[in-house]
């Protein structure tokens, strides 16, 4: 009787310590830093994340000859001219995979009205936990923290509540 009253005091105080990590775990990394890189702009400027703090910001992963990338581009600008008035910031990287003249093209035919960094070496995107699907996207506080990470195109409501939300604070 002693050894099931023990065991199942163990088994319960495992049970609470484990889900006290896996809570410990989770909020750590919906809340880790964004990390410190440097983004080179289309036309050469550069710019670091730390220069973005203050402003909510979406950083996206993309690429040109990336479907799923090219069909939220429409969304991505009517975001970015929704929130950018009220302290909101949008990075577009360009991964490595593709190049500058290409997006040279594609940003004459669509004018996007945000930045556009490329990552040619892709260190970027190994900062950011080597990412190597697109689109995927980003979104980082005022103070520097990631958010949220989106694999592929982001349910844009939920997304947009987050923005309000984080532009609000």
């Amino acid at each position: 009787m002693k050894a099931r009253i023990i065991v199942g005091l163990a088994a319960a105080a495992l049970a609470s310590v484990t889900i006290a990590a896996i809570a410990a775990v989770a909020s750590f990394t919906l809340t880790r830093p964004a990390p410190e890189v440097q983004f080179t702009g289309l036309s050469g400027e550069r710019f670091t994340t730390s220069d973005l703090r203050g402003k909510v910001v979406l950083v996206n992963f993309w690429a040109t000859w990336c479907p799923d990338c090219i069909k939220e581009m429409p969304k991505l600008v009517d975001t970015h001219r929704k929130f950018a008035p009220r302290g909101y910031e949008t990075v577009s990287v360009v991964v490595r995979q593709d190049t500058a003249e290409n997006v040279v093209r594609f940003n004459a035919k669509h004018a996007l009205p945000f930045r556009i960094a490329l990552d040619s070496s892709g260190e970027v995107a190994r900062e950011f936990g080597r990412v190597r699907l697109t689109p995927t996207t980003f979104v980082i506080d005022k103070k520097g923290k990631i958010l949220q990470r989106y694999v592929g195109e982001p349910n844009w409501t939920e997304l947009h509540q987050l923005l309000e939300r984080e532009l609000r604070s």
